[in-house]
């Protein structure tokens, strides 16, 4: 009720009245009706901005990317080529959308790059925090489903798939083609191995590492990560392993 209540008193998001002359944008991209487009922003070949979106100072938008209806990307916002940002989106100062994800292969002694020729594609209503960072896929794409939303901080990898209405909370980290059910929580600072299946309603706790599939519902804490009940009753054991040590001896 509260949440409800002070969105009815929060100031409006400020609005730069139509285009700035300071800002560049490419003859071939599409901009809709009513666009706030601060100095210093880049909007790229082709690249389409929907209708009253704003872009705050800052914001680089790739060739060929799409921003959808009423979404801000707030300042110093990157969304690399091809990448698809829905309506209604969010997404805070500094975060990058679809910078390469960390594919590398060791031929030798000798690391080489695998080519990321996938994109990042952002559902509607999501809302990202500041200086987080989701790749784009080897292939295909990396997905973030409607509804979700990540705190500041937060790592998703190359093809990972979050689904609707999943929570993530400041430091996590997805690994990569890891794919994350519906109404997830991730708690802060926890870390999730590559190509997992985290089922709908998991949640992880702060901290906690994750290096096998979790099935729906359940509540895990700890490295590595177990049933949370567990995981209190053997924290709580922890501090007590000199006392049980000397009596073992």
């Amino acid at each position: 009720a509260y949440a409800r209540v002070a969105a009815l008193f929060a100031p409006p998001v400020p609005r730069h009245e139509g285009i700035s002359d300071k800002s560049h944008i490419e003859q071939s991209a599409l901009l809709g009706r009513d666009v706030s487009i601060y100095p210093f922003v880049h909007v790229g070949e082709h690249a389409q901005i929907g209708d009253e979106v704003i872009l705050f100072p800052g914001v680089f938008v790739g060739d060929h990317a799409k921003v959808g209806d009423r979404t801000i990307l707030f300042p110093n916002v990157t969304v690399m080529h091809d990448c698809v940002i829905g309506s209604d989106v969010v997404i805070h100062p500094g975060s990058v959308i679809g910078a390469d994800g960390f594919g590398f292969v060791r031929e030798g002694s000798v690391n080489i790059k695998i080519p990321q020729l996938g994109i990042v594609q952002i559902d509607d209503h999501v809302e990202i925090g500041a200086n987080s960072c989701i790749d784009r896929a080897a292939l295909g794409k990396t997905w973030i489903r409607s509804g979700v939303k990540t705190d500041n901080l937060v790592q998703i990898a190359h093809n990972v798939v979050i689904g609707e209405n999943t929570v993530i909370v400041a430091q996590a980290a997805v690994g990569g083609s890891a794919q994350i059910g519906k109404q997830v929580v991730i708690g802060g600072q926890a870390a999730v191995g590559d190509h997992l299946q985290i089922s709908d309603r998991v949640m992880i706790g702060s901290q906690a590492g994750v290096p096998k599939s979790i099935a729906q519902g359940q509540v895990v804490s700890g490295t590595p990560a177990m049933p949370h009940r567990l995981w209190l009753k053997t924290s709580s054991l922890i501090p007590r392993l000199p006392e049980f040590f000397n009596r073992l001896r």
